[in-house]
């Protein structure tokens, strides 16, 4: 099966060349600086106008294995709840194959991750995410995966699931989970409500994360993937993560009374 891009030339130039400078441009090209060794890393997931630079800066600071783990979400409402895709991606900068041990494993008996393509159809949240991890590692290969909302306890559920398949793999493994911050507040409000969650995702804090973005009304798209995220990096040692950069929409539109908030975080 072939998954056919669905945002190309909207989110980002669907034209190879054009592509290719595009994500260029974006990419830091500071010599000599220490790639990070990261377990996990959230990255943004809007038009490369708005949220490029961050996703960019994010991915580039860390060292991008050969497989990498990307933790959409599902805005669409559409297909299975926490959905594998194994189709061939089809990408501007050419195909990317899913890691069939690695989905082997994460489908395994008893497990919240099923395969399904319907929820990727028309999810973008994963897709953007790709012309980076292209650029940065020529032999990627992906497991792409999207999540609806749901509990706590589901999300320990399917962090259990990535992380033990993660170690059955064997292998380096990179997850990236893919969400915007605060949508459509002013810079004031979305700044403030962000560090709120911001500040438990660098404390390490999997369920006070949860909790304060429901209790505080915070427009975080990505809970679900973050939260798992950091539940699956915990399970596979990971003891710190990092705000790379913060950053709104109003930068680039000069509207600050109605932003949508974009942060890069690295988790090692």
């Amino acid at each position: 099966m072939i998954r056919e891009p669905v945002v190309a030339d909207r989110f980002y130039p669907g034209n190879l060349n054009q592509l290719t400078q595009t994500v260029s441009d974006l990419l830091p090209h500071e010599t000599g600086q220490e790639k990070i060794n990261a377990i996990a890393a959230v990255s943004p997931h809007a038009g490369y106008i708005y949220s490029g630079s961050v996703a960019a800066r994010t991915l580039a600071a860390v060292e991008i294995p050969e497989t990498v783990v990307i933790l959409g979400l599902n805005h669409h409402g559409q297909g299975d709840r926490v959905a594998l895709s194994r189709a061939i991606w089809d990408m501007p900068m050419g195909s990317v194959q899913v890691e069939e041990r690695l989905a082997d494993l994460l489908v395994g008996p008893g497990s919240p991750i099923t395969h399904d393509e319907v929820a990727h159809r028309y999810e973008h949240s994963v897709e953007v995410q790709i012309p980076f991890l292209q650029a940065l590692q020529p032999n990627l290969k992906i497991a792409p995966l999207v999540l609806s909302h749901f509990s706590f306890e589901d999300c320990i559920r399917v962090a259990e699931a990535l992380a033990d398949g993660i170690e059955a793999f064997g292998k380096k493994v990179l997850i990236v989970a893919s969400s915007d911050m605060s949508h459509y507040e002013s810079r004031q409000q979305a700044t403030a409500k962000d560090r709120l969650a911001l500040d438990q995702i660098e404390a390490m804090n999997p369920q006070e994360l949860y909790t304060t973005v429901h209790q505080s009304n915070i427009s975080m798209c990505g809970i679900i993937p973050v939260t798992v995220a950091l539940l699956a990096s915990k399970k596979l040692g990971a003891t710190t993560a990092k705000v790379l950069c913060y950053t709104d929409s109003g930068e680039v539109t000069g509207d600050t009374d109605s932003v949508v908030g974009y942060a890069g975080i690295i988790i090692s």
